[in-house]
């Protein structure tokens, strides 16, 4: 499944003001933009397709791309190749004298630049990278354990933990329903419990208990729309952990607000967790260039701003909560990115 075209390519190079110039071989490809110095030129030579280039066939096609630019009137031309291909040993015969070629590797979506070529090109090295560590992640997305590519069902874009985390809170608040007092008392959330009676797994409990069914909706409804694109960027384990950590971020956040505020009473809910999930959410949308789906930083910004609002406008909600698992799912959903590139990074080498 090769997700890296063509086409692809020219939607990163267009959206950086970069031109396409017409070309009666389908091999190769070019790419111009003006600049203040003289005129910048990407040269692509799609090398996957059985084609093949003597290394005097290239630097003839490199001088004749020079010249056409300098016959309409440009003093200074600099190009830049980019060799897609899958091997890469015979890429590189064909650039490796040629300090302005790079070579992207198709199979591993791998910007490579030896010792000997330039390390940079008008920020374009970063601009790659990024763009390709952006289809790597999209690949992971498609593919299935085995390599092999997922079929294309409705159920492959389900977020299997998200609808778990949903389910389990409904269905502790069924059993509440049958069972009355007997959950809340056990498990929810009680600073004389947790401090005389080292009762801490109330913590973790209470983050899956509510008192209500507007409570239990409310919370739910967030989740299930929010958690899902979350979980669909950060995977299933940890969009997991990112989940319990911010509920039980909201729960300390809580126990230190009451005890500043001497407010000894019984707490539960999701919330924490939920506010964790759209903290994680505003990273998310930051990173990936502003935009994530349909949402963009302002819109997202705005509402968490809004839920927080109405939580400190509102009576009997535990505001502290919300605060607490903002920080901690922005926070943690920065920690699994970073993780990811630097693991990305480290394989690359």
């Amino acid at each position: 499944m090769d997700i890296l075209t063509l086409e692809r390519l020219e939607t990163l190079f267009f959206g950086h003001g970069y031109a396409k110039i017409p070309s009666n071989l389908p091999e190769y490809t070019f790419y111009c933009r003006t600049e203040v110095q003289g005129i910048n030129v990407l040269y692509v030579i799609d090398y996957r397709q059985g084609l093949y280039i003597s290394e005097d066939q290239y630097a003839h096609m490199k001088e004749k791309i020079v010249e056409f630019f300098q016959a309409r009137g440009e003093q200074e031309v600099h190009v830049m190749t980019l060799v897609l291909c899958a091997d890469t040993g015979k890429a590189k015969k064909l650039c490796e004298n040629d300090s302005f070629c790079w070579m992207i590797d198709v199979q591993t979506f791998r910007l490579i630049i030896h010792e000997t070529q330039v390390a940079d090109f008008y920020g374009w090295k970063d601009l790659l990278e990024e763009y390709l560590f952006s289809l790597a992640q999209e690949r992971q997305g498609m593919m299935g354990a085995d390599g092999t590519p997922k079929k294309i069902k409705d159920l492959r874009n389900l977020s299997w933990a998200n609808v778990f985390l949903v389910a389990v809170n409904v269905i502790v608040f069924l059993i509440c329903t049958f069972t009355g007092d007997l959950l809340y008392n056990r498990g929810a959330f009680n600073i004389e419990a947790l401090l005389r009676d080292g009762e801490f797994y109330r913590l973790f409990t209470s983050v899956f208990l509510h008192w209500n069914v507007e409570h239990l909706f409310s919370n739910m409804i967030v989740l299930y729309y929010v958690g899902a694109i979350v979980e669909r960027e950060l995977k299933t384990l940890p969009y997991m952990i990112l989940y319990v950590l911010s509920g039980l971020a909201g729960n300390i956040f809580s126990m230190g607000y009451a005890m500043l505020g001497n407010l000894y009473g019984n707490s539960a809910g999701a919330s924490g967790a939920v506010f964790g999930v759209e903290g994680a959410l505003l990273f998310l949308v930051m990173t990936r260039r502003g935009r994530l789906e349909s949402m963009t930083v302002r819109r997202v910004a705005f509402a968490v701003a809004f839920s927080l609002y109405c939580g400190f406008t509102s009576v009997g909600v535990n505001n502290a909560a919300h605060v607490g698992g903002v920080l901690m799912g922005f926070t943690a959903a920065a920690v699994i990115e970073g993780c990811k590139r630097l693991r990305l990074f480290f394989n690359h080498r």
